[in-house]
């Protein structure tokens, strides 16, 4: 199960890359060769993009890929750095709570949900959210298969353009796996299985032998 999750996370930020090297490519021999351009290529490059960096994140806590900085960390006993490990987790799953909540509340108004109280935890709903369900992107046509957001969040009315709500998803989506990593990386470092949240220089040294062998 854990080979096939990863599997599919791997093939699905391949296909997001994939795609934007796909639209930038097609557009540029549009535009050079044919005097035209897809209209809507950059804003679905830039929407592809937000989505991969933001499933990135989470996924390169899930192997242990995040660059750091480990000059005290490897100075320091085993005990000690298992210690600076959870400090380190217990600031990073307070970033991610932070982000989580704040990721919401831009969201949640562009699907008619409404946004949290409080200026760092939410201390309950907000009632007085502004509806912005209505709102579109700039150019990227609406998709068929979606219309049935709109009796859904726009009271029946057709868009014309994909509702922003879609690709704002990325910012909640992408904050909730974070913070699922967060947790099972922070279990991971009080069992003994993990001692940091950086991939360390002996592992790099590591992999670079492996690599030559």
């Amino acid at each position: 199960m854990k080979h096939a999750v990863d599997r599919l996370e791997e093939s699905l930020m391949a296909a997001l890359l994939g795609a934007m090297v796909l639209l930038t490519f097609v557009n540029v021999i549009l535009r050079y060769v044919f005097n035209m351009s897809l209209i809507w290529s950059l804003e679905v490059t830039l929407v592809l993009f937000a989505w991969f960096v933001l499933l990135g994140i989470s996924y390169c806590v899930k192997i242990n890929a995040h660059l750091g900085v480990d000059l005290i960390v490897n100075r320091v006993s085993p005990s000690r750095r298992r210690l600076l490990g959870l400090a380190a987790a217990a600031v990073c799953l307070a970033y991610a709570l932070l982000l989580l909540k704040g990721a919401w509340d831009y969201w949640a108004p562009f699907a008619g949900l409404y946004e949290t109280t409080g200026r760092w935890l939410p201390t309950g709903i907000d009632w007085n959210t502004r509806d912005r369900a209505w709102y579109e992107t700039d150019q990227i046509p609406m998709l068929d298969f979606l219309r049935f957001l709109e009796p859904i969040i726009n009271e029946g009315e057709e868009y014309e353009k994909l509702p922003r709500l879609v690709p704002y998803a990325a910012l909640p989506i992408g904050a909730a796996i974070l913070l699922y990593r967060f947790v099972r990386a922070t279990i991971a470092i009080w069992r003994g299985n993990l001692e940091m949240l950086i991939v360390s220089h002996e592992l790099q040294d590591s992999s670079s032998s492996q690599a030559e062998d």
